[in-house]
């Protein structure tokens, strides 16, 4: 039994237990839940069933101020091709291709795809 299967069983557990006793508070209590997550959950399983009970990300699949995807490539590349820090790149794009962006959301960009740290062995300049 997965994580997932396991919490949609707890959840069950928990309003059916406030259905045969008759009381949400105690239920919700008893389980050591709150009030609103019992509603929540108790909406969610009258809509759409167990289906309802999975656990969701609550976060927008799409970011409205996220990095343009072909801005991310070119940190990427100035990365991987010049080993450039988050400066650098920052002037090289700002110089070059008239973009600007700051060092922080560089250096983001380089965590994200796991090249915040330069190769060993790479001599400064």
């Amino acid at each position: 039994m997965t994580n997932e299967e396991r919490d949609i069983q707890r959840k069950l557990k928990v309003l059916q237990h406030a259905e045969k006793i008759g009381n949400v508070r105690k239920a919700c209590r008893y389980f050591g839940i709150g009030r609103s997550s019992f509603y929540r959950w108790r909406d969610a399983y009258q809509k759409h069933g167990e289906a309802g009970l999975k656990n969701a990300k609550s976060i927008p699949k799409n970011l409205a101020n996220q990095t343009p995807a072909e801005i991310v490539e070119k940190v990427l590349y100035l990365r991987r091709k010049y080993h450039l820090g988050p400066i650098r790149i920052v002037w090289y794009l700002a110089r070059y291709h008239g973009i600007k962006i700051s060092d922080a959301g560089v250096y983001r960009i380089l965590k994200r795809n796991g090249l915040n740290r330069l190769p060993r062995g790479t001599r400064m300049r």
